[in-house]
């Protein structure tokens, strides 16, 4: 059964004739679902996300909100670890600059002010749509694991408890997270949660044509999703 606020931001975004979701939008469809990621709220002023970031808690990050601007980073739209006030206003000010200079005519829905997070384990967790046997997940170990080792596990949604087991497992690089060198094990119940999850979420949501969780900070207790990437089928 589909979730009714997941069902609401796909619906408005498709009505919008958009194929994707903003972050903020993504982030309260996993949300919805139970899957934990980054305290945020969207800000339309530097006040605005001066006050958000005083709720969240320092540091926090600040990121465009934008429908033209996909590489938010390339556009100059994301700034880290900001600790206070002024540091927040002054990049809410810069990441306008920015933007404006990268592509003059961009639509800026807000800027995004959310936690940030220290840094865990990186894994990915994505989904796309296999024209034969329909939404696929993956998982693997993020960063250079998946840039240049292809180092993934695949499986057809939905998805078993024992079938996010055996995919957190079967990659190479398992032994990283259960902990070496001295370094505590991730969680791995809570990715095998965040695993099924995420089945639940694309079976439930047929519209939905590929999801990225990347990265997710695995930690010794819990994991949290920092960014999320849903692109919605053409209608």
């Amino acid at each position: 059964m589909s979730n009714e606020v997941a069902s609401k931001i796909i619906q408005k975004a498709l009505d919008e004739g958009r194929t994707y979701l903003l972050e903020p939008e993504a982030k309260e469809v996993i949300r919805s679902y139970g899957i934990p990621t980054t305290n945020f709220k969207v800000a339309k002023t530097p006040d605005e996300a001066a006050k958000y970031a005083e709720e969240i808690g320092y540091p926090v990050v600040l990121k465009i909100v934008s429908p033209d601007i996909i590489h938010k980073s390339d556009a100059g739209g994301v700034k880290v670890n900001l600790k206070n006030k002024n540091e927040v206003i002054k990049a809410y000010n810069e990441i306008h600059e920015n933007v404006k200079k990268y592509k003059s005519d961009a639509k800026i829905t807000g800027i995004l002010v959310q936690e940030f997070c220290p840094e865990g384990r990186e894994v990915i967790v994505g989904m796309a749509k296999d024209p034969q046997f329909g939404p696929a997940l993956m998982f693997g170990l993020g960063g250079i694991f998946v840039e240049v080792l292809k180092d993934v596990s695949f499986r057809v949604a939905p998805i078993t408890r024992y079938d996010a087991e055996e995919m957190i497992k079967e990659i190479k690089a398992y032994p990283i997270l259960q902990g070496i060198r001295g370094q505590p094990p991730a969680d791995i119940e809570a990715l095998i949660d965040i695993l099924l999850k995420v089945s639940t979420l694309v079976i439930d949501h047929p519209e939905i044509d590929q999801l990225d969780l990347n990265p997710i900070f695995a930690y010794p207790k819990g994991a949290k999703a920092v960014d999320a990437r849903i692109i919605l089928s053409k209608q």
